[in-house]
């Protein structure tokens, strides 16, 4: 009998990490076997300190041939990029 279970994404943060990354995909019922699989498929060696798990069919990306498009308008917009700030010793990680 052929599995028709959806795909779910698996992002995995590490313990020495600041954000989540994509660690890969697995297939299951529901959220709840989703977090499990991933759990036993992705921090065997306890290496994740959190893991999420989002089904596929709730992502949408961008397409990679039209990234001018998408990318290009942000170069004039000075205030987007932080190299003229200045940051205060206690701000971390930045």
């Amino acid at each position: 009998m052929k599995n028709n279970w959806p795909l779910w994404e698996v992002f995995v943060r590490s313990k020495n990490g600041l954000e989540h990354r994509h660690f890969g995909s697995i297939h299951a019922a529901d959220a709840e076997m989703a977090l499990e699989n991933a759990r036993d498929v992705y921090t065997r060696r306890n290496e994740g300190v959190s893991i999420w798990v989002v089904e596929s069919k709730h992502i949408t990306a961008s397409n990679p041939e039209n990234n001018g498009e998408l990318f290009e308008p942000a170069q004039d917009k000075v205030y987007r990029h932080p190299t003229f700030y200045t940051l205060p010793d206690e701000v971390k990680h930045m």
